[in-house]
């Protein structure tokens, strides 16, 4: 299915159905599993700017604007969006109205706001994790110092409930930090073991897969990939690749298989991650470049590509969703 333009995020409904966010345009796209597009809406506010615009997107199950009682085969959803203003970057949520082919957005509620905002560096992911909180990576925005400034949301992942609360657990007391040292988080996922990974790209050697754990620090800006033994108040990277072969951005996980799309590096990276981690790429040069991925619960393998964003070649019919033989 093509004809999207610069699209950032693409997140799984339970009817089958894909949700895709534009980042220039502020749109949410309905995708259907025979490839029918609809328009749910517009976010308000959105500003792009360089890398910022509309983000990352990921669905929560909630309060049911719909009279009777709850229907397991058509839950009442919330769409969580990450987007940059003219003013800062900004996590809100929205109603997801009627049913599928006929969606449309509620009014927006501001459950974060003030994350510093830059022309690059937004961070943006966003997804819920296996403890129902809503995890959030964020990108340094230009200010490397930030991220080792605990204060400071840049360069860090953030966790927080759905209202936008701070939860019981979070390692620093009164405050949404989950993680620090980070320049700029473009995936989250969990494996089937319960693990939290994220991708982060590096600057001009590295790029990384971590896995996060509360309360540690990955090194960002004093450390870019691996440290050495004099560094080892910092966490490292499980993998590292050179920058020209990953620009990582969103992952996914099926069981302990984790892929993760690639911008500069136009692949997709198979990822094992039981025993020794260990990653083979995948369609490589063949797509152009991949900003997210996602497995559908009936087992697919999508991936979204992204060379409408103002780096890649654009092709006729624009940027497109892709299933990929697994």
């Amino acid at each position: 299915m093509g004809g999207l333009a610069a699209p950032w995020s693409i997140v799984v409904l339970g009817d089958g159905h894909l949700l895709v966010s534009e980042r220039d345009a502020g749109q949410v796209i309905d995708v259907a599993p025979k490839g029918t597009r609809q328009v749910v809406g517009t976010v308000a506010g959105v500003v792009h700017q360089g890398e910022g615009g509309l983000l990352g997107l990921a669905v929560h199950v909630g309060s049911c604007p719909r009279p009777g009682p709850f229907d397991p085969d058509n839950p009442c959803l919330d769409l969580f969006a990450y987007l940059t203003t003219a003013t800062d970057n900004r996590i809100v949520r929205m109603p997801l109205l009627e049913t599928a082919g006929r969606r449309s957005l509620g009014p927006a509620a501001v459950i974060l706001q003030g994350i510093p905002k830059s022309s690059n560096h937004n961070g943006g992911r966003i997804a819920f994790g296996p403890d129902g909180m809503l995890y959030v990576g964020t990108g340094d925005a230009g200010t490397s110092a930030n991220a080792q400034n605990r204060s400071s949301l840049s360069g860090k992942i953030l966790r927080m409930t759905p209202d936008g609360g701070i939860p019981a657990g979070n390692p620093f007391p009164g405050s949404p930090v989950w993680s620090m040292g980070h320049r700029n988080v473009q995936g989250i996922a969990w494996d089937s073991r319960g693990r939290m990974w994220a991708s982060e790209f590096g600057q001009n050697t590295w790029d990384e897969l971590n896995e996060i754990r509360a309360g540690r620090n990955y090194g960002w800006p004093t450390v870019e990939g691996m440290g050495g033994p004099d560094l080892a108040q910092f966490t490292n990277p499980v993998l590292v690749w050179p920058t020209d072969q990953a620009s990582p951005s969103g992952i996914a996980i099926s069981g302990t298989t984790l892929y993760m799309a690639a911008l500069r590096g136009e692949r997709l990276w198979q990822v094992a991650l039981d025993g020794e981690p260990s990653a083979r790429a995948l369609l490589t040069n063949q797509l152009g470049r991949l900003r997210d991925v996602a497995v559908t619960h009936d087992g697919r393998l999508l991936v979204l590509t992204n060379n409408t964003d103002g780096r890649g070649a654009p092709t006729p019919g624009g940027d497109r969703i892709v299933e990929v033989a697994r």
